[in-house]
């Protein structure tokens, strides 16, 4: 229950940074989306891709149950959202829309950089160098890496009746997505074992 609550508001984090980044899609919105990934690593929350880089032998379980924890915080954000009088969801059916034209097999691959990125702040956050927090969410954002959290707060705040019509393309892309991100969430440590970021 300890994992499951610390990921719930982890979750909660980044839906509030997701609300920000849909009610203002720009470069200003993703740095503001930063504010997600700081609270997470201030407060110690449990995040799919702050843990996936860190994860050890056996804790496979764990991993899932923050997975499903992050995704229950950013349904609670999501259904806040659906009652602001912005066009949160038009714009969440946009981004949709565009990871769907892309394929999952795309997708997928370009979370690999969005996992890199993500450890490798996490790894700095740790130390207490906030930095590449700050530059690393817009840097991902910006350059398309899709993050399998905020993805399913989007995914979330789209329209019902466009999710259920694409329900099955939509899964499968965000397998794809959660996979890549647990690549490139290790990609460091894969290549060069010896200087693994420490938990």
């Amino acid at each position: 229950m300890k994992i499951l609550r610390s990921s719930f508001l982890a979750g909660v984090c980044i839906g509030i940074a997701g609300f920000g980044y849909l009610a203002e899609k720009s470069i200003i919105g993703s740095v503001l989306f930063a504010f997600g990934l700081l609270a997470v690593v201030h407060y110690g929350l449990k995040l799919y891709t702050g843990t996936a880089g860190f994860i050890k032998k056996g804790e496979w379980g764990s991993l899932l149950l923050i997975l499903l924890g992050n995704i229950i915080g950013c349904l609670f954000v999501s259904l806040i959202a659906r009652v602001s009088p912005m066009p949160l969801q038009e714009t969440a059916q946009g981004i949709l829309e565009a990871r769907l034209r892309t394929g999952a097999v795309s997708c997928g691959i370009l979370a690999i950089g969005c996992g890199f990125i993500m450890t490798t702040a996490v790894t700095f956050g740790r130390r207490q160098q906030y930095l590449p927090l700050l530059f690393g969410v817009p840097l991902f954002i910006m350059c398309g890496f899709p993050h399998c959290i905020a993805d399913v707060f989007y995914y979330l705040c789209a329209p019902v009746d466009f999710l259920s019509s694409h329900a099955v393309e939509i899964l499968l892309l965000y397998v794809a997505i959660v996979i890549g991100n647990f690549i490139g969430c290790n990609l460091f440590r894969c290549v060069l074992s010896d200087s693994a970021p420490h938990q």
